[in-house]
């Protein structure tokens, strides 16, 4: 995925979390478990959940819209609009036509993506090589997803991570040497029952049976989850890394996706990213999914992390298994 003629990069952030905070002990008290239990497993310490009345387009909206500011545009300069998610607000239409009405982009060309917690890098991916092929074209990245609405409360390994969020960033021509330097994107199919949703779609449709069983509820085996991100990310990385002539520890900002901190403290060593500074949201926001990479990039950029020249390597891992790397030369107009 390299050797695009122009440089290509991320123009702008944004970021967007509902306002309801849930505390650990909100949490402990309907799942059964100590706040000391989910501190010491997790590290996060509370996180957002949606209003009533909010979708995860509602979400997105927001995100999307803070980007725009932040570059000084508006949704009409946008050509290519992509939301990563897994909890769309319908099975049809796309949440990305959504978005794209209610920020009156009526340029830009549409869709989702869904590959769980990965699908933010891969979209900046797809969107890297859309504006590769269209010059002058810029892109709005979307990653959001309301995971309150799936959590089943009487799964401890699930109900104490997820939460609500989304998180954004326009992309586009940028100035040599800054933006996009390459991704390595890992798709392994064998590994697709370790994260499920498992009704509600063609092969078990909606019923009062499927209701009853619990099968529209968020699954995830987070043990097996665990091994494949801690197996699978390095050597990615490593490919990346051979590719790109930059080792880990030239790396300044490691912006990975939020799971769990254990995991992520462990991720790290393995990968030979300890002189990077990782960058984490899961304390105050918990596991936003999609949201994740997107929602912590706007955060380390808004303060004042990420400086000329820095490389910052964005890192994906979720349902499917998938697993996405980015790495990125950031510059002072980012």
């Amino acid at each position: 995925m390299s050797g695009t003629e122009q440089s290509i990069g991320i123009l702008s952030t944004g970021s967007y979390v509902p306002k309801e905070e849930i505390t650990n002990a909100e949490i402990a008290a309907r799942v059964g478990v100590t706040t000391e239990w989910i501190e010491e497993r997790t590290q996060i310490s509370v996180r957002r959940y949606a209003a009533p009345d909010e979708a995860t387009s509602d979400l997105a909206v927001r995100a999307a819209a803070r980007a725009l500011d932040a570059a000084g545009m508006n949704a009409r300069q946008i050509d290519f609009l992509i939301v990563s998610t897994s909890t769309p607000d319908s099975p049809q239409p796309p949440t990305s036509f959504h978005v794209q009405h209610a920020l009156e982009a009526d340029r830009a060309v549409c869709f989702d993506v869904n590959v769980v917690c990965s699908g933010f890098v891969y979209a900046l991916a797809i969107a890297r090589t859309l504006i590769a092929q269209h010059p002058g074209h810029r892109a709005l990245v979307v990653g959001a997803d309301v995971y309150s609405r799936i959590l089943d409360f009487s799964d401890r390994r699930t109900a104490v991570l997820m939460a609500d969020g989304a998180g954004a960033a326009v992309v586009g021509a940028v100035g040599e040497p800054y933006g996009f330097i390459d991704f390595e994107l890992s798709s392994r199919g064998e590994a697709r029952h370790l994260i499920r949703v498992e009704a509600g779609g063609s092969r078990l449709p909606a019923s009062a049976q499927t209701l009853a069983e619990g099968g529209h509820f968020f699954r995830m085996e987070g043990r097996g989850v665990r091994d494949f991100v801690l197996e699978n990310f390095p050597p990615l990385l490593g490919t990346l890394s051979e590719r790109t002539g930059i080792t880990p520890e030239q790396i300044d900002h490691f912006v990975p996706h939020q799971p769990n901190g254990v995991m992520l403290s462990q991720l790290v060593e393995l990968s030979g990213l300890g002189s990077a500074h990782t960058h984490r949201t899961l304390e105050r926001y918990g596991n936003t999914g999609n949201a994740a990479v997107a929602l912590t990039l706007d955060d380390a950029h808004r303060q004042g992390h990420l400086k000329d020249g820095d490389f910052v390597l964005l890192g994906g891992f979720g349902g499917g298994m998938s697993i996405g790397a980015g790495l990125i030369r950031w510059g002072v107009t980012s």
